[in-house]
């Protein structure tokens, strides 16, 4: 099979780097170039020093046409001008990693343009295998959503309490005063509490099984870790139904998909760490369930997911690329 030629815009910082690091080692994936016109000149492993010796590529200025597809790893409000301002040939497919298209109101470039597909491929495998251009989900709207698909499949979720960590990675490269590690080291901290920016696309996904299910009904704290990747979600809902009845339609519904687990054991960070998973655990006091969900914020919940969406968008096994093992000491 001819190799898929691929382009990546944006590609210094985490999500970038980690992109870089699978396709090259991708069996379907010829990486033809990474633009960054900061490091422009510079060997990959000069800003991505764990591709030492991995590749000769250096960080182009400009975009090459001759691609097969485009990886948008541009910061959020980026992709929808990058895309504005730049030429990029009608036939050559997109995967944006921002989170300017993942709206279905707002999920075209132009009232006439092909709209971006939301690549959460649990939920929208089929889509995601005839589209053009997909909006790759969030980090924490990825690990939300696995907890609770389920159960909006059945038209049985009430309101929701959901609190989640994350590593310092999911702040981005660039330092601030909340990503250094003085202030992150034996530190957590709730921030953007009942506010954060992946509500809306989560209340989205829950909305194509459960029509009517309001942005009221899931109130969502995230927490800043003190850790670098990895998230680690607790869902609790009010249900009726038993938990042995519970975690059969939960193994039920992900059955087909390769990377989402549903374990009846305890769920921990380590089990994740550099893999494509999403490993789920239920548990049950009365008539309270809590769903517990665990990614890689840069795989699962970024790169590694883009790459899933690229295998079924091309006609690849969905897994191709993409059979990682955690770091688990």
């Amino acid at each position: 099979m001819k190799k898929i030629r691929i382009g990546i815009t944006g590609g210094a910082g985490y999500t970038g780097g980690e992109l870089i690091r699978i396709l090259l080692n991708h069996p379907h994936a010829e990486l033809v170039f990474v633009q960054s016109k900061s490091n422009a000149g510079q060997l990959l492993s000069f800003v991505h020093q764990d591709l030492a010796g991995e590749t000769d590529l250096q960080f182009s200025e400009n975009l090459l046409p001759d691609i097969d597809l485009l990886f948008l790893c541009v910061g959020h409000g980026e992709a929808r001008k990058f895309l504005s301002e730049n030429e990029i040939k009608p036939e050559i497919r997109i995967i944006d990693l921002s989170q300017d298209f993942r709206l279905e109101s707002n999920n075209r470039l132009s009232t006439s343009g092909k709209p971006f597909i939301y690549g959460l491929p649990e939920l929208n495998r089929e889509a995601i295998r005839s589209a053009h251009y997909i909006a790759n989900p969030g980090c924490f709207a990825t690990t939300i959503e696995l907890g609770l698909l389920p159960l909006a499949q059945q038209v049985c979720l009430t309101e929701v309490y959901t609190t989640g960590i994350t590593g310092s990675t999911g702040a981005g490269q660039g330092l601030n005063a909340t990503s250094h590690f003085s202030w992150r080291a034996n530190n957590i901290q709730a921030y953007k509490t009942l506010s954060h920016q992946h509500l809306a696309e989560v209340n989205q996904s829950l909305n194509q099984y459960q029509k009517g299910f309001g942005t009221k009904k899931l109130h969502f704290v995230p927490w800043r870790g003190d850790f670098t990747r990895g998230i680690f979600v607790s869902s609790q809902i009010k249900n009726d139904n038993d938990l042995p009845f519970l975690v059969k339609l939960y193994k039920e519904f992900y059955s087909g998909h390769p990377f989402t687990i549903v374990t009846e054991s305890p769920v921990f960070l380590k089990q994740v760490v550099n893999t494509n998973k999403c490993i789920i655990q239920l548990e049950k006091q009365d008539d309270l369930l809590v769903v517990h969900s665990v990614t890689d914020n840069l795989l699962k919940g970024a790169s590694g997911q883009a790459v899933q969406n690229m295998n079924l968008m091309f006609g690849l096994s969905e897994t191709e690329g993409l059979k990682f093992k955690a770091n688990y000491f």
